[in-house]
């Protein structure tokens, strides 16, 4: 893989799981093409059956071949590659010069030991608090161990990386949730209020500079719209309150 494939990247701009390869890309600065597929709906029927038939969700990778429409099957001879943190990983490899994780081994692995407890421990945090009627702390707290594994000040393990990439795009969405006037009817009354206020005290200095640097960066204007987000978040709210189910893109878990 000497000469670079043409990139094709299956996303949703809802989803924080294709906005971690949407991050990779434009940190390494390579030309790559979009093909929408969206979550508040019912997916595309094409893309189920002509894309990713075993799993149906985004972010997808199709590395290689020619240019896809919307519809058109990827060719065999693609490598395609589901999974946000597989995808940034295998980007990574592909693109030295990009720097997405750092040449030093030790560096590396405390970069992916803290895209394990992003993994681990934001995801579920998450889905409890926003979905499932948990208490502030239970995301709170989750976000206070995140924290406490930044380094004083710049990126996870010093210049910005892939583990990064799995960390912002949440971090970003709660914060714009939790500034929304309406929430899911199973959040605790005044929970979104005092959990924002929360992550605006000295408790979260650190994870506020954080944040503000990430903001920061080009490869995040070019991917995040606020505005978008919550509107999209409201509508999925919508969609649960009839469905009685989160989107497949945070979980296949009837709401509780």
């Amino acid at each position: 893989m000497s000469r670079l494939e043409r990139i094709t990247l299956y996303a949703a701009v809802e989803s924080p799981f294709p906005h971690r390869v949407r991050l990779a890309l434009e940190e390494a600065q390579v030309p790559y093409d979009i093909i929408s597929v969206s979550l508040l709906s019912d997916k595309p029927e094409w893309f189920g059956k002509n894309v990713y038939p075993e799993a149906k969700v985004v972010p997808y990778l199709v590395y290689g071949g020619p240019k896809l429409n919307p519809g058109d099957a990827p060719s065999p001879d693609t490598l395609q590659l589901p999974e946000s943190l597989v995808i940034n990983e295998f980007l990574a490899d592909i693109l030295p010069s990009a720097k997405l994780l750092p040449a030093d081994p030790a560096l590396r692995a405390k970069a992916r030991l803290f895209i394990q407890a992003v993994e681990a421990k934001i995801l579920p945090a998450f889905v409890a608090f926003f979905f499932q009627g948990k208490p502030k702390e239970t995301l709170l707290d989750e976000l206070e161990g995140i924290q406490n594994k930044l380094p004083a000040e710049g990126y996870v393990v010093g210049e910005w990386s892939i583990a990064d990439a799995a960390f912002t795009p949440f971090l970003m969405r709660i914060h714009a949730i939790l500034k929304l006037d309406s929430h899911p009817p199973m959040m605790q009354e005044g929970a979104a209020k005092e959990a924002l206020e929360a992550l605006r005290s000295p408790r979260f200095a650190r994870l506020q500079k954080y944040m503000s640097d990430n903001v920061a960066r080009p490869s995040m204007a070019k991917t995040w719209d606020e505005a978008v987000i919550q509107k999209n978040f409201k509508i999925r709210v919508e969609n649960m309150a009839k469905t009685g189910r989160v989107n497949s893109d945070v979980s296949t878990t009837p709401v509780q």
